[in-house]
């Protein structure tokens, strides 16, 4: 480790949107902590989009996880000394291959969760893709902590699922599609919920936090202050 910089941390990247936008907070971020210009080494890989698609479609959850060790395999030979994954779905996957690799692994619901208690809150919307919002990743953190999650109902699920995979991890961001995901917050707030997550990591370029009628629990930005928080624990402690 440079010990002027801080810890190297790697990007396991599956979408590009949500994964340059942690890239960029731990960048631009960085200096608040350690100084003008300053940030730890980073180091990125992603494979091919479609090989992580294709596995999530046909509920390959091994596939997931050995496209994961793929990434941090090649990340650990570039120096890594810790590794993230800016992508919530693919947390499913993850489960099976964390204990895989020798370095160590921030989990996004994790920090996600431990903000969230932080707040002290205790019904919290979730929006990501659809298998995110039927999956474990984060109905099993939150009952860990005590949190109850709620999802929108099944048509909006896949009305949000649609927009994700047709317009935000190809890069468009559109009023239409602003107003229909303020839509399903609006729902949230009326259910109680005291908070949401934006629990895929391109939904934070769509909705900042002063558009939400709920404070937002961006788990892009999350993760990359995480990693931060780790990667130079040993310069400001």
């Amino acid at each position: 480790m440079a010990e002027s910089t801080g810890k190297h941390i790697g990007i396991v990247a599956v979408s590009a949107e949500g994964a340059a936008l942690c890239y960029r907070t731990i960048c631009h971020e960085g200096p608040r902590l350690l100084g003008r210009h300053h940030h730890p080494p980073v180091t990125m890989h992603t494979p091919p989009f479609n090989l992580y698609m294709e596995a999530l479609e046909s509920d390959d959850w091994a596939g997931v996880g050995r496209l994961l060790l793929q990434s941090a395999s090649i990340l650990e030979a570039a120096g890594a000394e810790l590794l993230i994954c800016p992508d919530n779905t693919v947390h499913q996957g993850l489960e099976l291959v964390r204990d895989e690799t020798p370095l160590p692994w921030l989990h996004i619901a994790e920090e996600v969760s431990a903000l969230a208690v932080r707040h002290h809150y205790k019904k919290v919307g979730v929006l990501g893709t659809r298998l995110l919002m039927e999956g474990p990743v984060y109905s099993e953190a939150f009952a860990r902590i005590g949190i109850t999650p709620m999802v929108p109902e099944a048509e909006a699920r896949q009305r949000l699922n649609d927009l994700i995979f047709d317009e935000l991890v190809e890069g468009h961001f559109d009023g239409k599609t602003r107003e229909a995901v303020l839509e399903m917050i609006r729902d949230f707030q009326e259910r109680g919920c005291e908070a949401v997550v934006l629990g895929c990591t391109e939904i934070p370029i769509l909705i900042e936090e002063h558009d939400s009628p709920l404070p937002v629990l961006d788990s892009t930005r999350i993760l990359a202050r995480a990693a931060l928080r780790e990667a130079t624990r040993d310069l400001i402690s």
